[in-house]
Order: structure tokens, then sequence, then C-alpha cells
């Protein structure tokens, strides 16, 4: 789904990754993980241009989004994104943050964005919610709405940026537990980032970056079995 070939990006005279070639089957999970300032968030951010690489290409689907003609909004709708922060309008109930986007962006009509938020927040456990406000919820519970606020676009893809990173032990499992749901259930390709070692063993593979390259990759199984590039 995802193909990375010699990708680089510096911001200035820093250059933050230094040459990555990698890719990402459909349907898969990946975890992400190394020390802070490896390049991990600048990798995740530069394949939805986010931010737009020095150097490099990077294919989604067979397509070049480093193109200079790439229709960014389109390949943004193909791969949605879920940060530390939750995101959400305070002054919008749960279902119609879930259903601004769809309507806005998709020009979905009130009735089906509805109807899919509902589907959605019976997905990720928070069916009850629907009218309630993200100031009463708990962090858990928001980052599953804005997961379900991503998933509501139809990505094909989803990235993780830390999103369990400003959770307790109970919200970082409930969070984990949709991703998880969404990539076995519904096939969504997952690519996370995390520092949490219980969050790696339902990857289907881990890569390790380590100063703006990724070092190491293989199965969560063991770190034996982790391929050193």
């Amino acid at each position: 789904m995802i193909k990375v070939s010699g990708l680089k990006k510096s911001f200035g005279d820093l250059e933050v990754l230094k040459g990555i070639d990698q890719h990402v089957c459909k349907g898969e999970k990946i975890v992400l993980i190394g020390p802070s300032g490896s390049g991990k968030s600048t990798f995740l951010r530069c394949l939805n241009l986010l931010e737009t690489p020095t150097e490099g290409e990077i294919l989604i689907e067979g397509e070049s989004i480093t193109a200079p003609k790439t229709n960014v909004n389109k390949l943004r709708e193909k791969m949605g994104m879920v940060f530390q922060h939750f995101n959400l309008f305070p002054h919008l109930s749960v279902i119609e943050n879930i259903t601004l986007a769809p309507i806005k962006v998709k020009k979905k009509n009130a009735s089906d964005a509805n109807k899919k938020a509902i589907e959605l927040l019976n997905i990720v456990g928070l069916s009850d919610k629907a009218n309630s406000y993200p100031g009463q919820l708990s962090g858990g519970q928001k980052q599953r709405v804005a997961i379900a606020g991503v998933v509501a676009m139809e990505p094909k893809c989803i990235v993780f940026d830390e999103p369990t990173a400003m959770l307790d032990p109970n919200g970082r499992k409930e969070v984990i537990a949709t991703a998880h749901d969404l990539n076995k259930k519904k096939g969504v390709t997952i690519i996370l980032i995390t520092h949490y070692m219980e969050e790696v063993v339902d990857a289907d593979y881990v890569y390790v970056m380590e100063k703006g390259k990724i070092v190491m990759d293989g199965t969560p199984v063991s770190y034996t079995h982790l391929r050193a590039h």
C-alpha cells in the first residue's frame, strides 16, 4: 500500500531523516519505536505531506504523492491521522464532532453521516455518548471519538502518532483495543508510534528508528528476530 524510497527530510542544516526505504502492505499493523528525536513523527508526517520531503519518493497505492501535481486533499482522504491531543471541538457534541468532516468535506447528507457515526460509536464502544460533549468524557473516550471521526472519512490507512501518550493505563488499553479492532475487523492499515512496549505485541511488524534511519525491523515475537539494516 505504501512504498518509501530514499526519503530524506531536513530543517535548515538539521537532517532529520537520512534515507528511508520501507514498505507497508495493505491491512498490516505496523509499530514504529525509537528514542525521542529519532525522526519517527517526521517520518509519519511526510506520509501525508504534513511535512514535505527534501528528497525521495513516497507511493500510496502506486501513486507518487511527492509528484508536483499531487492532489494533497485527495491523498489525505486515504490516510487519516490521530495525534496525542484529541482534536475535538468542545462546543460540539460527540456525534457532531464525528459528522462534521464527512458533511463539510465529503458533502455527505446529514442523515447518512449520522447513521455512519452511530455505527462507528458502536465500534469504538461509545454508543451511549452520542449526545455528550468532550468535557464530559475521559481522555480515553475522547481519543476513541477522535478515532471514530477519522474513520468516518473512510481512510484506507490510519497513522497514530503516540495516541496514548496523554492517557492513563486504562485509557491506553481502550485506544489500542480500538485500533486493533479496526485493523482486524475492518482491514484498516495501521501505523502506530509508541513508547509503550505492551502496544508492540499485536503488531505484524516493528520498525526501530534511530538518528533518522530505520535501523532494524522484524516481528514483535522476539527482538532476536529483528533484522539489522
